[in-house]
């Protein structure tokens, strides 16, 4: 996963995973989804991301995974 924010074009785009671009959805004014050719997410785009997200944050990214652990068969 990437996170870049372009400050000239004020666009924060998050790539979710390494996959050749297929097409893009705007499912909001001014949030892109890019698809691959087998309709997965691959990216989300925000334009005008200093109006949406604070500017301070984009400085900062806190990234948390919340999993739960397997058993294995030795943990019995």
């Amino acid at each position: 996963m990437r996170i870049r924010y372009d400050e000239e074009a004020d666009a924060l785009y998050i790539k979710l995973q390494e996959a050749e671009y297929y097409e893009s959805d705007e499912i909001q004014e001014g949030f892109i989804l890019d698809y691959d050719a087998d309709g997965s997410i691959i990216a989300i785009e925000i334009l005008e991301a200093s109006t949406r997200v604070p500017l301070a944050d984009l400085s900062t990214v806190n990234f948390e995974i919340n999993r739960q652990l397997m058993k294995t068969g030795s943990d019995n």
